[in-house]
C-alpha cells in the first residue's frame, strides 16, 4: 500500500477520516480463491475489532483488495484493562493475553500499594494501543497476517 493522501485532520479528536485502500497481489497474479477470500475477511474483521477502525465496505477481487475504512478519533481516556485484553484476544493467542493480563495485574497492584504511578500502566497499554485508530497499522497488520497464512497454505515465501 502506498500512501497518497492522508486527511489533514487524521489526528483530530472530533472527526473521523475515511480512506479507500487498495492492496494488490505480487505480480498481479490471480491468487485469491474462495477459501482465501474467507480467510482474508476473517483477518480483516479481527483487525477491525482490535484497531478501532471500521470497515465501511470492501471488495475482494482475484488479484487485489479494496477496503473503505473509517478511522475514528481516539477516544479520550483510552481503554480499560478489560477492553484492552478483549481486543488483544482478537489477534493474539490466549497464552500471550494471559501474560499481558498478569503484567497489568502486577502493575495495578504496585499502583495500589503506592510503589508505582499510573504511568507504568499507560506504558504497558501503549505497547499495544499505538496501533489503534491508525490506517497504516490497520492495513499492515491485516495484510501481514493474511500473507503469512497464504504463504503457509500455498508453500510460498516472501511478499
Amino acid at each position: 500500500m502506498r500512501a497518497r493522501f492522508i486527511a489533514p485532520w487524521k489526528d483530530s479528536t472530533e472527526r473521523s477520516a475515511i480512506y479507500h485502500c487498495v492492496s494488490r497481489v505480487v505480480d498481479r497474479r490471480f491468487a485469491f480463491g474462495k477459501e482465501d477470500k474467507e480467510q482474508l475477511r476473517t483477518y480483516m474483521r479481527m483487525y477491525e475489532d482490535f484497531s478501532g477502525c471500521r470497515v465501511l465496505s470492501y471488495c475482494f477481487m482475484c488479484n487485489h483488495v479494496h477496503v473503505l475504512l473509517e478511522v475514528p478519533p481516539l477516544p479520550a481516556g483510552g481503554l480499560s484493562d478489560g477492553e484492552l485484553l478483549r481486543r488483544l484476544r482478537r489477534i493474539y493467542n490466549e497464552a500471550a493475553v494471559v501474560v499481558v493480563a498478569k503484567e497489568l495485574a502486577e502493575v495495578r497492584q504496585k499502583v495500589k500499594g503506592g510503589l508505582a504511578d499510573e504511568s507504568l500502566a499507560r506504558e504497558l497499554h501503549e505497547r499495544y494501543t499505538y496501533r489503534r485508530h491508525d490506517l497504516s497499522e490497520y492495513m499492515k497488520g491485516f495484510m501481514q497476517r493474511f500473507t503469512h497464512w497464504y504463504n503457509r497454505k500455498h508453500g510460498r515465501s516472501g511478499g
